[in-house]
């Protein structure tokens, strides 16, 4: 298994560990655990692409490492009563849209790359995320609650275009 591969290996391994922190209010801890987690997905692409190692492995596995992370912090966060309940709903149905086109146009042996507004949807849901995670921990700090908060809707206004001119560019994969 070449680096990349084990930087991504090594983020979804990351996840339970962020977890355990942070449902024990450990959200410093947390907070550290997703930094670095999210830090190894722009290094494991960009090492993959300069190496050039970029394996079959790398390109399913990187996107659902990616998936678990982030979800699995909008999990906790709405638990905590921090972000509503139907915003993930709606990252998840965009989730689910595009995963399905995927598979269909893989089905017929086309590969669908991530556009750019799909990796910007992601960036700025790992900003979001480690902002209103300190938000927890400094709950005095109302300017980290409100910068997470700018940086979540964003990240849902993306997510909503991204999956929209997902399909609209993809759109033939109906025909298939």
């Amino acid at each position: 298994m070449n680096l990349p591969n084990k930087l991504t290996v090594g983020r979804m391994i990351a996840v339970p560990f962020f977890v355990g922190a942070f449902m024990m209010h450990y959200y410093f801890v947390a907070f550290v655990i997703f930094i670095l987690a999210s830090f190894t997905d722009m290094l494991d692409g960009k090492i993959a692409r300069a190496r050039g190692l970029v394996t079959n492995f790398g390109k399913i596995m990187d996107p659902l490492a990616d998936k678990i992370l982030v979800y699995s912090a909008l999990c906790l966060l709405i638990g905590e009563g921090t972000i509503p309940a139907w915003a993930l709903i709606i990252i998840l149905a965009r989730e689910f849209a595009v995963s399905g086109m995927r598979t269909v146009a893989a089905s017929e042996g086309r590969v669908i790359a991530a556009g750019m507004s799909g990796k910007f949807k992601t960036v700025l849901q790992m900003i979001a995320v480690p902002l209103l995670i300190l938000a927890l921990r400094f709950d005095s700090v109302y300017l980290l609650m409100s910068a997470g908060m700018w940086v979540f809707w964003a990240s849902l206004i993306a997510t909503v275009y991204s999956g929209c001119e997902y399909i609209i560019k993809n759109k033939d994969v109906f025909s298939m």
